[in-house]
């Protein structure tokens, strides 16, 4: 049904739409770095693209599920790891500029259960969504393929998601912003 695709598309993407919106009207007030910039784009181009096949019909991920002689298509896996990926710069940021947080084990910890935070919640949204809102289009929504783990498997990849991005990025993101810094 190719209303239900373009609803389930909207239903993708816009979350990440009125992320960058509500980003761009904060510029001016708190200038964010080159890598949050960058990160958001990369996010929002991966909510289009599963959006846009749904996350259970990508072609990458059929790619994938062939290739590697998988169960499923694991797409919305990636996206799951993004969720948690990418807004822990964003978070970051923001904390360590309007907070008194400082670098270290507390900002990384909040910065990790900001994203679990997140992600557990995007798991309701996506159940309620689909009861109340989208039935009609709730399985290609939930993109489970029958896994009973799915929440589970989404919730966990944006917790790894977070740590890969507070654990390994930390000091990219820090340079970045000490350029935003230099600029302003």
């Amino acid at each position: 049904d190719p209303a239900a695709g373009r609803f389930n598309w909207f239903l993708e993407v816009v979350p990440g739409l009125a992320l960058v919106v509500v980003l761009a009207a904060l510029q001016k007030k708190m200038p964010l770095s080159n890598l949050v910039w960058i990160n958001t784009a990369v996010h929002v181009a991966i909510l289009a693209y599963g959006g846009f096949y749904t996350y259970a019909e990508t072609p990458l991920g059929n790619w994938a599920k062939e290739a590697f002689d998988l169960s499923r298509n694991h797409y919305d896996r990636i996206g799951h790891f993004a969720l948690g990926f990418f807004p822990a710069f964003i978070t970051r940021e923001v904390l360590l500029k309007v907070t008194p947080l400082q670098r270290g084990f507390w900002l990384a910890f909040i910065v990790v259960n900001i994203g679990n935070s997140i992600g557990a919640f995007y798991e309701l949204i996506e159940w309620w969504t689909t009861l109340g809102v989208a039935g009609y289009v709730g399985p290609a929504f939930l993109g489970s393929q029958g896994d009973i783990w799915d929440a589970q498997w989404d919730m966990f990849l944006v917790l790894v998601g977070a740590l890969v991005a507070v654990v390994a990025f930390s000091g990219l993101h820090d340079r970045s912003m000490k350029k935003l810094a230099a600029l302003g």
